[in-house]
């Protein structure tokens, strides 16, 4: 046997290993792990999907909350397991803004880790206090521009996607905002609604209950379209800002040596889910929207995301919490 044919063997037989490895997968529970505590938003989607995944699998989809550094522990747990397919993780923008807000960078996304699936996006929201003197984004922005830093805004924390994405329509705006952190979404709301601050960004679904009882007014949701659950709040678009969006988006990543034929077949089968009438009305339930497409579009995502955080962080002088 030549060399062209020992190489040519050695291919073939490289090929059928992961073609039965692929068709013999899943053989025993998926742990899809958070990098968030359980009843969040990035929770509730990785349930829902697990879900969807166990029924359409046939093996148990088991969700693994390790919050805390700001995803960066859940982060390098995925890294360092076996990658076989059964570690997966659940992501949302912190995966993309860490490696510029910590330093050094914990991990490289693009080496560390590869994109499975983008599952879909619940926009941002910049909400008042009831009695604000402003009821849109526009006299928003000429009040900030009449007394430049005098308008404060809560969010979940220094580096969080909220207050990322309020810098970031801050700039577009020419204007600017006093950034007041707080350890989560909740007791911003809190001061809001309480009058001591008056806005607040974090995602649709901390706000929903609020603006519901009028406590809270929405100003603007920064992403393309109108949220299903504030159908009456105009999107960032509509307020004089086209081609703006700062949504808090999810997606599965695996480890970067899993086999690709597993990624496929994972892949194949969150796009089957995301058609569901289920997993579409558990995400309208958290404001969002499912966003079906290929490994390859979330994998540029996430490189995409990541260089508009690293310049925001670097012009800003943003570090975390």
């Amino acid at each position: 046997m030549n060399f062209a044919t020992r190489v040519g063997a050695v291919l073939l037989m490289g090929l059928v290993s992961c073609q039965t490895v692929a068709q013999a997968y899943p053989s025993k529970p998926i742990k899809v792990v958070v990098g968030y505590a359980a009843g969040g938003a990035v929770d509730v989607v990785a349930r829902t999907i697990g879900q969807s995944l166990s029924s359409s699998m046939g093996q148990a989809v088991i969700v693994d909350n390790k919050p805390g550094a700001g995803t960066n522990i859940a982060v390098k747990s995925v890294i360092s397991a076996e990658p076989d397919g059964y570690t997966l993780m659940m992501a949302a923008n912190a995966l993309a803004a860490n490696m510029s807000l910590y330093q050094p960078a914990p991990f490289d996304v693009e080496r560390d880790l590869v994109a499975v699936s983008l599952i879909g996006r619940v926009p941002v929201v910049i909400a008042a206090n009831a009695a604000a003197p402003y009821t849109n984004i526009k006299q928003l922005i000429e009040a900030a521009k009449g007394k430049p830093n005098s308008i404060a805004f809560g969010s979940p924390g220094n580096g969080s996607t909220p207050h990322l994405a309020i810098e970031l329509f801050a700039r577009a705006a020419g204007i600017d905002l006093q950034h007041i952190p707080y350890r989560g979404g909740s007791p911003a709301i809190t001061d809001v609604i309480g009058g001591q601050l008056p806005l607040v960004a974090v995602n649709a679904l901390e706000v929903l209950p609020h603006a519901k009882s009028g406590k809270l007014k929405v100003l603007a949701v920064l992403s393309p379209n109108r949220s299903a659950i504030f159908s009456e709040a105009p999107t960032i678009a509509e307020s004089g800002f086209s081609g703006f969006e700062a949504s808090v988006w999810y997606g599965l990543v695996a480890p970067a040596a899993t086999p690709k034929p597993i990624v496929n077949k994972l892949h194949a089968e969150v796009q089957k889910a995301l058609q569901t009438q289920e997993v579409r009305d558990r995400m309208n339930a958290v404001g969002g929207e499912v966003v079906p497409g290929s490994a390859e579009m979330f994998a540029n995502l996430l490189r995409a995301e990541r260089q508009r955080y690293a310049k925001l962080v670097r012009e800003a002088h943003i570090q975390p919490d």
